[in-house]
């Protein structure tokens, strides 16, 4: 196979009956970095619901720089997100690592995501190209606009072009924000390969106050969608509380985003 599959002919994703790309209007991504209890997740996905969330966030694998850190609760938390989902009657979505737990993440997410650090798994990619459930592709952080649409193309040239993209910010040389959120890559993404792409300025800036504001930028140069990562009490967050709203901030924001 020698030519691209992924051609930039606009590819809309279908998600129960949810459309994302092409026209459609954007979508928006909301929940805690890490499902930490049964409780936690319910009283989030009902009220990020009533706020008018259209997908599910919530992390069960998780990959932490440092092997002391919170791990996820991988099969009891992806129970806790899908029960969450179907209470609050939206689709959810959560970290795929390794194949090994492929069969069972599909069985429970309606989206499967793969992370930054595994853009580069192209067994993993291979393997997601021949499911049918859609994908989001996050950008590795340090990967290339080349690199990343290759990666997609992994995915698609196996048989699958349910593929969201998701712009999450790059390592560069500047620190004062945990990474550079590059923007200018959803046109180009978008042009390039005809696949939505979404952006997630929690992990794009890793800075609390500028969420809102590069949320509104994402929008502005054509992203497809937001993934905010929203926590009731993000200070007692068990991950990434520091670059999370909480709800009635992200209520604020969408409001003003709508």
């Amino acid at each position: 196979m020698n030519k691209k599959v992924l051609t930039g002919e606009t590819i809309t994703i279908s998600i129960k009956d949810l459309k994302i790309g092409n026209h459609h209007p954007p979508i928006f991504i909301a929940g805690p970095c890490s499902v930490e209890s049964k409780e936690q997740i319910l009283e989030t996905a009902l009220r990020l619901k009533a706020i008018g969330i259209h997908i599910l966030r919530g992390g069960v694998f998780k990959p932490r720089t440092s092997p002391y850190d919170f791990q996820g609760l991988e099969i009891e938390g992806l129970k806790y997100l899908k029960e969450a989902g179907d209470a609050a009657n939206i689709p959810i979505i959560t970290e795929l690592m390794d194949e090994k737990n492929m069969d069972i993440v599909l069985e429970y997410a309606d989206i499967i995501q793969i992370g930054s650090r595994n853009m580069y798994n192209y067994p993993l990619l291979k393997a997601l190209g021949t499911i049918k459930k859609p994908v989001l592709l996050k950008r590795g952080m340090s990967a290339s606009i080349r690199e990343w649409n290759m990666a997609a193309e992994y995915i698609a040239a196996y048989g699958n072009k349910n593929i969201i993209l998701c712009e999450r910010g790059i390592r560069t040389f500047e620190t004062y924000t945990r990474n550079t959120l590059d923007l200018a890559a959803v046109p180009i993404m978008k042009k390039e390969t005809g696949l939505p792409v979404i952006v997630d300025p929690s992990h794009g800036t890793g800075i609390r106050e500028l969420i809102a504001p590069m949320s509104k930028a994402a929008l502005a140069c054509g992203a497809n969608g937001l993934m905010i990562e929203v926590h009731p009490n993000p200070e007692k967050a068990l991950s990434d509380g520091h670059q999370s709203l909480n709800i009635e901030e992200y209520k604020k924001l969408f409001d003003e985003i709508n």
